[in-house]
């Protein structure tokens, strides 16, 4: 089984939303949605899913009238597939591959591959300067931009939320704990800011050792953090290895595990 984990460029529309929401049908595992990042990740499972979710964002969205504190290439903006378990790096490789073909020949939208030729972050700085689109047109969708598609392992997204609006603070913070194996952005979202990450590697840097390392950054400069936030699933194992007495503290939970929505849907 392959899971898709799709970001979109719209978090403030209910209807559009909803319209996504429903193109996924029964293959949708969870909607995060945020109004400031004015972006959603749904989690998804197989390759039909994903394609239909596209088709309704590229009909529906605009790139060019959106606004949000995240950075973003276009409307599809990421789309990693992942190995689950009965699948291997072959099979999302091969879901990549042809999602790529599949958007830039039905839609007309540029798609830059990610992986193992190269990471997501080094398709957000190249993109359409070092790097030309691996299918479609060589400029962006004039409405619906670019999309980065790729093949990964599993990973976990998690925020932490800074205690003073400081965006200085925030930066600061996600500098010095960024690592091979956490990536870190410090982002305004709204009237608040916060430290994103990606735990590339979570079994090994999970939302508990990422949570304390931004704690000590965030005391070292005089700071505090608020409060944590999972973004999406996260691997049933990587839950288990934290101490359960944590859970609550960093927004963790096992209904939110990848195993436990997959049991829900079967059931």
């Amino acid at each position: 089984m392959l899971e898709c984990v799709m970001n979109v460029s719209e978090g403030r529309d209910p209807a559009r939303l909803t319209e996504l929401v429903y193109a996924a049908g029964d293959d949708l595992l969870d909607v995060h949605t945020d109004r400031h990042h004015h972006r959603s990740v749904l989690t998804l499972v197989g390759e039909q899913a994903p394609r239909a979710v596209a088709t309704a964002a590229v009909q529906r969205l605009d790139l060019s009238r959106h606004e949000g504190a995240h950075p973003r290439l276009g409307v599809v903006d990421v789309v990693p597939f992942v190995a689950l378990r009965g699948s291997s790096p072959d099979d999302a490789l091969a879901a990549r591959d042809a999602f790529a073909t599949w958007l830039a020949d039905e839609h007309g939208v540029p798609c830059f591959l990610y992986g193992p030729e190269r990471s997501l972050p080094e398709v957000r700085r190249q993109a359409f300067g070092e790097l030309v689109p691996d299918r479609g047109p060589a400029t962006p969708h004039p409405t619906a931009g670019a999309t980065a598609v790729g093949a990964r392992p599993v990973l976990v997204a998690y925020n932490l939320w800074l205690t003073t609006p400081d965006l200085g603070l925030a930066r600061q913070v996600a500098a010095a704990v960024r690592a091979p194996g956490l990536r870190a952005l410090g982002l305004a979202v709204g009237s608040r800011v916060q430290v994103s990450m990606n735990l590339v590697d979570p079994m090994h840097l999970g939302p508990a050792e990422a949570y304390d390392l931004v704690v000590q950054a965030v005391t070292t400069a005089g700071g505090t953090v608020a409060g944590a936030e999972l973004v999406g699933l996260l691997p049933k194992a990587v839950l288990t290895a934290i101490d359960r007495s944590r859970w609550s503290a960093l927004d963790l939970d096992p209904a939110r595990t990848i195993e436990a929505r997959l049991e829900a849907r079967r059931a």
